[in-house]
């Protein structure tokens, strides 16, 4: 069996190459991180064995940097190990007292690991979790993102039309941003036609506003306090158009996120209240619960776990929640509790108990979420669909 260690950088990788008594057939190299890189790579990898399943190779997770070359090896068709950071570092440390770290000793190190330790293998399979992180990741960013928009689209109507929330059902409907994109002020909603209006209304909401609104939009701008700004009005109509491009951008993605979804088959999906959106990120963010053996082990990983104070004869009674690991995988537990207890009778039967406890909403949901988090952890390591409590 032949081995090779790559310490990934951004511009160029540390590489070691051994065969299985750890004797080495190149001497250290470096390969730069683009296409005549990956093939002298390449190019000594097949030099020691023409047999690709005969040759381990191991890099560290180090982010988008080791994004392009995990690709081009697993396309390769080499056994291919992706080792966490936190663990080549320990690992190291317990090889030697003397503090030293190099590209090179990594490169080393992780060769060692290889050799030495029992390590999965970076599968097609786990391509797709890391794929669908980046992609509920990314969902997340645009969606925090999305909220800070609409907060400045609340704040511009305050100042340019303050009455139309207590008109409409909703400020961000798709009738209200085409309402505004094409009259941004009350002077232009005022003076507008209401044939115009309500044919905007009508279309813009499917038939759910009709003429009588029109009519009371239209006389409430003209009594309205609000603004003729041209400089606001301006601002309000980009503010809408970035909106519906994001949305628009949080719907391509969910679009990509729910194929993926289904391909793992997961039994998370028969759980009643928990869509697409929730079970996406409880899955990247475990791995599929493949290295979580225990049920406690995912609620500390999501930082659900409750925080121990002791000291001498002093315990803490008053635990609070750890708030650390994944802040993903604990958002997506905690709500996808919320509506698990709306859909599930004994999940809302759970969380009707802890709140005659007296405890306030949400620590009642987070007991709720570590109930769901066990449940989840029994059923994906069983293969088994949710089944309702009668």
């Amino acid at each position: 069996m032949i081995y090779a260690g790559i310490d990934v950088a951004k511009d160029e990788h540390d590489c070691l190459i051994t065969d299985a008594d750890g004797n080495r057939l190149f001497d250290p190299f470096v390969i730069q991180n683009n296409a005549i890189g990956f093939d002298k790579l390449f190019e000594r990898l097949i030099a020691c064995s023409e047999d690709l399943s005969k040759v381990k190779v191991g890099l560290e997770a180090t982010g988008h940097f080791s994004d392009n070359l995990l690709e081009f090896i697993m396309t390769k068709d080499f056994p291919t190990y992706v080792i966490n950071p936190l663990h080549t570092n320990l690992y190291r440390k317990s090889l030697s007292l003397r503090k030293t770290k190099t590209d090179k000793v990594d490169a080393r190190s992780i060769v060692t690991m290889l050799r030495t330790e029992s390590l999965k293998p970076y599968s097609h399979k786990a391509y797709h979790i890391r794929e669908l992180k980046s992609l509920t990741r990314y969902r997340h960013s645009l969606v925090q993102d999305c909220a800070m928009v609409k907060t400045s689209f609340a704040r511009l109507l305050v100042i340019l039309f303050p009455e139309l929330e207590k008109i409409v059902s909703s400020l961000h409907t798709v009738a209200v941003y085409a309402l505004l994109k094409e009259f941004p002020n009350v002077s232009a909603i005022a003076n507008c036609h209401l044939t115009r209006l309500t044919n905007l209304l009508y279309e813009a909401s499917k038939g759910h506003y009709g003429k009588d609104k029109a009519i009371e939009i239209r006389k409430s701008a003209r009594v309205s306090i609000g603004t003729n700004s041209t400089v606001k009005s301006l601002e309000l109509q980009q503010t809408i158009a970035r909106i519906e491009m994001m949305e628009s951008q949080i719907k391509q993605v969910e679009e990509m996120i729910n194929p993926i979804v289904d391909s793992f088959n997961s039994p998370i999906m028969s759980i009643p209240g928990i869509s697409y959106r929730m079970a996406a990120i409880i899955i990247a963010e475990t791995d599929n619960f493949q290295d979580f053996d225990k049920a406690e082990q995912v609620l500390a990983f999501a930082g659900l776990e409750p925080s121990v104070y002791q000291s001498g004869q002093l315990t803490s009674t008053h635990a609070k929640m750890v708030k650390r690991g994944s802040k993903y995988l604990r958002y997506a537990l905690f709500n996808a509790a919320k509506f698990v207890c709306m859909h599930d009778d004994t999940f809302k039967t759970y969380l009707a108990k802890k709140r005659a406890e007296g405890k306030p909403y949400n620590v009642a949901v987070s007991h709720a979420a570590k109930k769901l988090t066990r449940v989840i952890h029994h059923l994906v390591k069983t293969n088994q669909a949710f089944v309702k409590q009668s």
